[in-house]
């Protein structure tokens, strides 16, 4: 069942990487922010090129993405456990988008532009935008490197949704992500990279539906 569901999110994800492409384009004029975000980026890189891996926050910022999706869905968290080995939660409710968020919700990034953001209201950050941008793109690039890590060794957050459905999801997962965050902090606008997905998508289910003929 699962299997069948992940094929009918293909379209979406085709659609999706299409919209990205877009935004890419569209926002290649926000220099400021792509010089800061591909330092902070190439920053965590060199750190996690050179130093040891720092796998106990990747493992609690795994986890707690469990424990935040969990409350959104309106779940309750009965144990959180962490150590760099590997951590678990315990918790009251349990589906597809709460077992694989850790994959595609960066959670540190996310967390760096909740502070800039509050920071901003109330005291007027913009000077700081700069150093928003390092840490934002050190922030996404520690999640792509680690997430990639912890994929190397089996996972049982995929394994029991099944591989390619995760997969599906996990990409699906990352592409909406991008396609929220990147228009926020480059001017190229949400509602702009929202009409471009699902004008991809309907171009890509006409174009199959053509096919299909």
């Amino acid at each position: 069942m699962k299997a069948i569901l992940g094929v009918l999110l293909l379209p979406l994800c085709i659609g999706g990487i299409s919209a990205l492409s877009r935004v890419l384009v569209a926002s290649g004029s926000a220099i400021h922010f792509w010089v800061a975000f591909a330092a902070g980026a190439a920053c965590w890189i060199s750190i996690y090129l050179l130093l040891p891996k720092p796998m106990w926050v990747y493992v609690f910022g795994h986890e707690l993405t469990h424990v935040v999706w969990t409350w959104v869905f309106g779940g309750k968290v009965k144990r959180f456990r962490v150590s760099s080995r590997g951590g678990h939660v315990l918790i009251t409710k349990s589906n597809s988008l709460i077992a694989l968020a850790p994959y595609f919700f960066p959670i540190y990034a996310v967390m760096v532009v909740g502070v800039y953001t509050a920071g901003h209201l109330i005291w007027g950050w913009a000077a700081y935008a700069i150093w928003f941008h390092l840490l934002l793109g050190a922030a996404y690039a520690f999640h792509v490197t680690l997430t990639f890590k912890a994929l190397e060794t089996e996972q049982s957050d995929i394994t029991g949704q099944g591989f390619f459905f995760s997969a599906v999801v996990i990409v699906l997962g990352n592409v909406a992500v991008l396609l929220l965050l990147l228009p926020l902090v480059t001017g190229v606008g949400v509602l702009t990279s929202m009409t471009w997905w699902m004008r991809d998508t309907g171009a890509f289910l006409h174009r199959l539906a053509l096919l299909l003929r």
